[in-house]
């Protein structure tokens, strides 16, 4: 597999914008293919540890296709759930998933980056994303951005794929998530590139305890981390 080298931040930019569009019409079959049927209950358990309190505003940042955005309303007290993600093909998808169901008022899309987004400080009394940090082309500034629209006292919970410590484990993971990735990404969603990108961002991104450091720099204490499926999906929360 090849690496995906980017020249500086507003290529990846570019590049991971433009992936996404490509790939909106297949995203969700392509998630629940490659996480085993499993990425739902995941983004069930991220929306747990989101702590949403009663009547509050909630922010979902590089919401996609409004899994998680759903899932925030269905499933917490939330006044009032924002989903912001800036590829609108992905939004348009969110929108018509969204439209089809019931009890979905409650819901605003905003396309915007996740960089500069457009709200007041102190907006929100919890902030959420799945699967975003990789793509981002500067976490720490995420992150930044995050504690600036917390309310005092609210809860961000970031959840993002990382690599298996035990040994044996490690080895099965890289094989599948390296080699048989792409090669499904290929045959199931038509784009290789996409699903070589996918690994390799992984194996360019930070470790879990690296992600912990960098909430805490950005502001946040109680930082804590959660892992599931073996050790491959990691679950990161911080109060402001």
């Amino acid at each position: 597999m090849q690496p995906i080298p980017f020249d500086n931040p507003e290529e990846k930019r570019r590049y991971v914008q433009a992936m996404f569009a490509r790939m909106a019409r297949y995203y969700d079959i392509m998630n629940r293919i490659l996480s085993l049927g499993r990425d739902m209950a995941w983004r069930r358990t991220l929306v747990e540890w989101a702590n949403v309190p009663d009547g509050g505003l909630v922010l979902d940042v590089a919401a996609g296709t409004g899994d998680v955005t759903r899932l925030l309303a269905e499933r917490t007290p939330a006044r009032l759930v924002v989903g912001l993600d800036f590829s609108e093909p992905m939004l348009r998808v969110a929108q018509w998933k969204l439209g089809r169901l019931l009890g979905m008022e409650r819901v605003r899309l905003v396309q915007a980056d996740g960089l500069r987004m457009p709200f007041a400080d102190d907006t929100f009394d919890s902030v959420t994303s799945a699967f975003a940090l990789r793509n981002a082309v500067d976490v720490a500034a995420l992150f930044r951005e995050m504690w600036r629209v917390l309310r005092p006292c609210g809860r961000v919970a970031c959840m993002e794929i990382c690599k298996p410590t035990a040994p044996v484990f490690r080895s099965l993971f890289a094989l599948y998530f390296n080699r048989i990735v792409p090669l499904l990404g290929r045959a199931l969603g038509r784009d290789a590139e996409a699903y070589t990108y996918l690994p390799e961002s992984l194996n360019r991104f930070m470790s879990s305890g690296q992600v912990m450091r960098t909430l805490e720099q950005a502001g946040f204490h109680s930082v804590a981390c959660q892992k599931l499926m073996l050790g491959t999906v990691a679950i990161y929360v911080g109060v402001k």
